[in-house]
């Protein structure tokens, strides 16, 4: 594998790309599942689908789309959703969480419409929904190594605030803190972050990496900055030993790296078992 690696640019460009990845999403997970919107990430990425099959159909009637990057249209496609999903929560004030339903049935319904004008599946489609190590070029690994390094930022400058907002919204808007905007930000991030990862894990499967490392870190983190330290420890392990697994295996690297955080969280879940461990909210920012 080490002299294939060294051989193929497209295997150095996924392998590096694949571990960025493996930092981004477990980060952005963190937020997502303590805040209780892991349906937010498969509703992006379905609507990500969405995207990624209406430039495949106008390409089809339309050659000049041929030109355009399915990833940059689904990723488009992804933001406009999340903006979407806010501005349904601003219209059903009492029942926010009804906004993530309705995208995401809509984001299926009309992905389904494009897949069947788009005819049908593709190879190229079923690449972005399981993965695939070839999709990855050097101007993608060029993009996800910028936008890792803004979201990083993002999250980093704005910690505290969405810390607050994760645990007591209510308390943070008293205090100041400009909670639509920020939720805003961080749907807008989420977005971007399943856009640029479904090359490797792949659409059906990159929500799976966002809540997966989270909920095996939970049960080990005694405090909120461990469960971004475990969470991410355990996205890049995953990431890792499945790209070698399915390189040896012939098989999609998405499929080969959620098994991997099952067994994690599997492993875990029986640590605690045998421990007889309780559990114990995550809550502290230390």
């Amino acid at each position: 594998m080490i002299d294939v690696f060294f051989q193929y640019d497209f295997l150095r460009y996924s392998f590096y790309t694949s571990l960025m990845i493996g930092i981004l999403a477990p980060l952005v997970g963190v937020f997502i599942v303590v805040r209780r919107l892991a349906l937010l990430a498969d509703t992006l990425s379905h609507i990500t689908l969405t995207g990624i099959a209406f430039s495949m159909m106008m390409a089809r009637y339309y050659p000049a789309f041929a030109a355009i990057n399915p990833v940059y249209t689904g990723m488009g496609f992804a933001v406009a959703g999340s903006l979407m999903i806010e501005q349904l929560r601003k219209s059903y004030a009492y029942y926010k969480e009804l906004a993530i339903p309705v995208i995401l049935s809509a984001g299926i319904g009309i992905g389904v419409v494009f897949i069947s004008l788009a005819d049908g599946f593709t190879t190229d489609l079923f690449n972005y929904l399981f993965g695939s190590v070839a999709a990855v070029s050097r101007n993608d690994f060029t993009a996800v190594a910028v936008l890792t390094a803004v979201v990083s930022l993002l999250l980093l400058l704005f910690y505290k605030e969405l810390f607050f907002l994760s645990f007591d919204e209510e308390q943070a808007v008293l205090s100041g803190i400009p909670a639509r905007a920020l939720h805003l930000m961080f749907i807008v991030i989420t977005a971007v972050v399943i856009g640029i990862s479904m090359q490797i894990v792949g659409i059906l499967l990159v929500s799976a990496l966002m809540t997966l490392p989270v909920a095996a870190a939970m049960r080990i983190a005694a405090s909120f900055k461990q469960l971004f330290l475990f969470a991410v420890l355990f996205g890049e392990l995953s990431v890792i030993a499945g790209m070698t697994a399915a390189f040896y295996a012939d098989a999609a690297p998405g499929g080969m790296i959620v098994v991997i955080n099952l067994l994690i969280l599997g492993a875990v879940l029986s640590a605690d078992r045998f421990l007889k461990r309780k559990e114990k909210p995550v809550w502290t920012s230390s």
